[in-house]
């Protein structure tokens, strides 16, 4: 049985994938929405703040990482692909961190700023710059296309690791079963006392 991660770290990984998910199909909905609409206005900052909320989770993750050593990789496991997972984690993080940075930085230089969660206006800190808006903009959705190519690669990785390997690699990330014990004599709601 391989050790597994911290409940903590379990806890964090999946719910930044879910939000992370939700996040991409928010995204790829803006595209749908006209420029210039007051809805769009409402939905871009609502995609603008739950990014930035995200993103403070993720470093959360990164804080828990740093201070918390995952489990050790099965000796089983080639050298190679040990390497690859360490290089495709970081590759991760380093995304997931790129990803909500650049919105914020993309939002900060134009006039827009945030409206955090269509109620506090937070008023843009940095210039007033198409230049460095596009440049922030399209870092973001570099990072989008990039974070997506390398979680479907991480999801390809899981799969051959469930279904080729059958190493049980998945259930480090996996939230344990609880433990369930048989009843005792005592406990039966019939017995009279």
């Amino acid at each position: 049985m391989h050790a597994r991660y911290t409940t903590t770290a379990i806890a964090l990984h999946w719910l930044i994938a879910l939000l992370l998910l939700g996040q991409f199909a928010f995204g790829l909905l803006l595209e749908d929405i006209p420029r210039g609409t007051p809805a769009r206005g409402i939905y871009v900052n609502l995609h603008k703040s739950s990014g930035i909320l995200i993103g403070l989770l993720i470093l959360v993750r990164i804080g828990w990482r740093v201070t918390h050593r995952p489990p050790p990789l099965p000796d089983t496991m080639p050298a190679w692909q040990r390497h690859a997972a360490r290089f495709s984690h970081i590759l991760l993080y380093l995304l997931m961190v790129a990803l909500p940075l650049s919105g914020y930085l993309a939002s900060n230089c134009s006039r827009h700023g945030i409206k955090f969660f269509n109620v506090v206006h937070w008023q843009p800190w940095g210039p007033d710059d198409k230049a460095w808006y596009a440049f922030f903009n399209q870092t973001h959705h570099l990072a989008a296309l990039l974070l997506a190519i390398l979680v479907g690669l991480h999801l390809l990785a899981v799969a051959k690791h469930m279904l080729v390997d059958r190493d049980g690699l998945l259930l480090r990330m996996w939230p344990p079963r609880p433990v369930r014990t048989a009843p005792s004599r005592s406990d039966s709601p019939l017995e009279t006392r």
